[in-house]
């Protein structure tokens, strides 16, 4: 029952879900990771029994000891070719080939069988002649003992080989019992098992449309990718394009805006310098009338009386000669001025470079702004084909019959868990049967041990050795008769277990070889792969169900594999040979209306660096005359004094040679004349020495723009020129290639998607994982683990007890007479001799 509910819930599903699936790719799409939202199931993938596997081990290796042969799969698909076969006919000469390979194949399983008859047959025959023969006298029957001498030994050897056989008979029994428990418990727990399986089949059907409404709404997701890329056209079409552009143009352009910075720079050096110059001469003159006056003043003072005099007349020879002195530096009023390249400098200026460079930083940054202009049909046009698609994916979708078939499929499973929910009940109430009836059998081999161990108590505890066998005492007379009751219970009912044990034991041992064996391996789904064996007229029995095309390769091992391993419904029964989900969403027909949208997207626009004026006002700053200017003659002047001596050197030295002489005119006329000459430094020289450091400052800028002037200016043209081709010769393939990068990156996103549609409901929706649970439920943990490995343990463990009962009779009658009280016995004149 187990194995036919767990097959038709297999071909249940597949026969009602083959018109709704959908075809995928073989791999799923990795640009973006969409995922289907988890399943969760309450039915366990496996089943473990505990610690009572280790018995069932047991059970298996004596199984294979009996049985050791490989599954015999051309034996059994010739069976199931005769069996579905019109007529058998049993004289034919294959059919009685096969019956050989039937029996070769079940041969231990036969003898044991037949030994087990023998017992049956043999037992309640050999009891009859022994009850017949012991109340004839004989066997043991007559009440007396003949003495022997190793009498003791016999006793004590029949009493240790009895406890021994009793020991082995109890844990037969214990197999039995927990054999029995087994089946009790779990037969209870299948009704669980069986609710948690058609809770997990309910899971399946109610969470597949969701799954499918999911797959839709994902749509959205991707559609609102694109469209936010289509939205920023700008910055991503744009901003690729302008990307590509400036590592060939922004370096010119910052080299050209450092040029006019320079220009504005040179400019005010120019201007400084001029007007620095100029200041320079005036001031220049002034310091030499100045110093003129002075020394006129001084020599007047020199020419007083007191200088004809000694020692005054030395002081005032020695001021007379330092006289020479003081004079100017007559080479700072010949500094030559700067104003022609200061108006050829001006007349570069006049064009504005500054703002050409601006103008053409601006174009570049303009280029996002001009592609969304010119765009905006095209981008219109764009979200109209993907707002179509989505549309035709959803009538796709819509036109799958997937409620119909969810909803045939849950009238199927409706069915199957009312017949469940109606005859549980009868499965446990025959459970409890079988239940008492394994509790009476155990329960009779525990009372026939239990005897023989109360025989073997009050034997052994009872017995006297001093004591004659007419005189033995009651404990141990009850003993000897606890012993034969034993064996009489014995031989009453050991054939009748023996029968119990050889029906289990064919039963149990036949479904563990036949089917929970091969179905573990998948042997058994091998044999019903088998062409033309469940059909003659078809190959492959599944895909002739199910399409009606028989040669298309589905096999009951793939499918269990695959649903196994929680693959979809779609992918797992080949579902494309009858509804091929790729000719319907038709991807390369989606993609290329967007293509053909995108071909009308077009992005025209010129940039001319500089222009003309630009470039001639760079060539006219090259050859404004700063790199011919003669600078070391401006840096000779501005490193001298602008006097002939140190003015404030010489009004101290005066002020020291004038103290000494004694008051009057002179002294007083040199100390005058000493504060004027510090004057003159003061007012006069002080800022000619600050003019001339203005000078070495705007001298030292122009030699810094001058230097290299015109290589700069030629490797700039240069650039230039190597940008202005680049954008000439390669803007329109520029353009061209980021719109195409562009565009397979809107297709793209649409494109994954529905190659994601495709391997999600191949590999991910209605996965039938639960489906394969169950037919494990019902054939791996039902029949094999709640069933059959009990069945084959109580067999095992009764069957154990049943076969020691034979010894244990034996050796209890041998004991029974050396317990029991003797009605007469062998007299000796030597009492020792006893």
């Amino acid at each position: 029952m187990a194995l036919v509910f767990g097959s038709l819930l297999l071909l249940g599903l597949c026969g009602n879900t083959f018109s709704g699936g959908q075809p995928s790719s073989t791999d799923a799409p990795k640009a973006w990771n969409y995922e289907l939202p988890a399943t969760n199931y309450e039915t366990q993938d496996s089943h473990k029994a505990g610690p009572i596997g280790i018995l069932f081990e047991l059970v298996h290796i004596f199984l294979y000891v009996v049985q050791p042969r490989d599954f015999p799969e051309d034996t059994l698909r010739k069976v199931i070719q005769k069996a579905l076969g019109s007529k058998i006919n049993y004289d034919e000469p294959e059919t009685v080939l096969l019956g050989l390979k039937i029996a070769y194949y079940e041969a231990g399983i036969i003898l044991c069988s037949l030994l087990g008859l023998l017992f049956i047959i043999l037992m309640p025959l050999v009891g009859y002649f022994f009850c017949m023969c012991r109340c004839c006298n004989k066997c043991g029957g007559e009440m007396h003992q003949r003495q022997k001498e190793n009498g003791p030994f016999l006793r004590k050897c029949f009493a240790i080989s009895l406890l021994v056989i009793c020991i082995i008979i109890s844990t037969g029994i214990f197999y039995g019992f927990v054999a029995n428990h087994q089946v009790r418990t779990r037969i209870k727990r299948s009704r669980k098992l069986a609710d948690s399986n058609f809770k997990d089949l309910r899971t399946l059907l109610n969470e597949t449309p969701e799954q499918i409404k999911y797959i839709l709404a994902q749509y959205n997701t991707t559609k609102d990718k694109a469209f936010l890329d289509l939205n920023s056209i700008n910055s991503v079409l744009g901003g690729g394009i302008l990307d590509r552009l400036r590592p060939n143009i922004i370096p010119v352009l910052d080299e050209i805006k450092s040029m006019a910075t320079a220009i504005k720079e040179t400019k005010e050096a120019l201007e400084n310098m001029n007007s620095t110059l100029k200041s320079l001469h005036q001031q220049s003159t002034q310091l030499s009338s100045s110093l003129t006056s002075v020394k006129t003043s001084l020599r007047g003072s020199l020419n007083d009386p007191l200088c004809s005099v000694r020692p005054t007349s030395e002081t005032c020879n020695s001021i007379r000669l330092s006289l020479n002195q003081l004079n100017s530096n007559p080479e700072l009023r010949q500094l030559p001025l700067v104003d022609a390249e200061l108006n050829n400098v001006n007349n570069v200026l006049r064009t504005d470079l500054d703002g050409l460079v601006q103008k053409d930083y601006q174009s570049l940054n303009d280029i996002p702004d001009r592609v969304q202009s010119q765009t905006t049909s095209v981008v219109a046009g764009i979200k109209r084909v993907l707002n179509s698609i989505g549309s035709d994916i959803n009538n796709v979708t819509q036109r799958l019959p997937i409620q119909d078939i969810l909803s045939e499929f849950s009238g199927y499973l409706n069915n199957t868990e009312s017949y469940m929910q109606r005859h549980l009940p009868t499965w446990e109430e025959y459970d409890s049967y079988w239940w008492l009836g394994g509790l009476v059998i155990c329960s009779l081999l525990t009372l026939i041990v239990i005897f023989y161990y109360l025989g073997l108590l009050c034997g052994v505890c009872g017995y006297d050795r001093h004591a004659t066998p007419t005189t033995r005492g009651c404990v141990s007379n009850t003993g000897g008769v606890f012993l034969m009751v034993g064996v009489g219970l014995s031989f009453l009912f050991c054939w009748i277990l023996m029968i119990i044990v050889v029906l289990t034991f064919f039963v149990g041992a036949n479904v563990e070889k036949m089917i929970c064996e091969p179905y573990v391996s998948k042997e058994l789904f091998r044999v019903l792969d088998t062409p033309r064996l469940l059909n003659e007229d078809w190959e492959y029995y599944l895909s002739g169900k199910l399409f009606n095309k028989s040669k298309i390769k589905l096999t009951f091992e793939q499918v269990y594999s695959d649903c196994k391993n929680n693959r979809g419904t779609y992918g797992t029964l080949h579902l494309e040979n009858s509804f091929n989900i790729s000719e319907r969403l038709n991807i390369n027909e989606h993609t290329e209306s967007i293509s053909n949208e995108l071909e009308n997207l077009k992005v025209n626009f010129n940039i001319f660096l500089l222009g003309a004026a630009g470039r001639k006002n760079l060539q006219d700053f090259a050859a404004c005359g700063i790199d011919r200017m003669n600078y070391d003659t401006y840096l000779a002047q501005t490193g001298k004094s602008p006097a002939g001596v140190n003015l404030l050197s010489f009004a101290y030295d005066l002020e020291a040679k004038a103290n000494p002489l004694p008051p009057g005119n002179l002294r007083n006329s040199l100390k005058r004349d000493a504060q004027t000459i510090k004057m003159i430094h003061q007012q006069r020289v002080l800022p000619i020495e600050q003019s001339l450091s203005t000078v070495y400052q705007s001298v030292k800028i122009l030699q810094r723009t001058s230097n290299g002037l015109l290589e700069k200016v030629t490797r700039i043209l240069t650039s230039l020129d190597f940008a202005q081709n680049f954008i000439t010769n390669n803007i329109s393939s520029v353009i061209i290639e980021e719109t195409k990068k562009y565009g397979r990156t809107i297709i793209g996103y649409f494109e994954h998607y529905l190659r994601w549609i495709e391997f999600s409901i191949r590999e991910k929706v209605a996965s039938c994982k639960p489906v394969a649970t169950a037919l494990d439920t019902a054939v791996d943990v039902f029949l094999c683990s709640y069933v059959i490995d009990p069945l084959n343990l109580f067999w095992f463990g009764i069957g154990k007890a049943t076969v020691f009962l034979l010894p244990a009779l034996i050796f209890a009658v041998k004991l029974a007479k050396y317990y029991r009280r003797m009605d007469s016995e062998d007299v000796y004149d030597d009492p020792a001799q006893h």
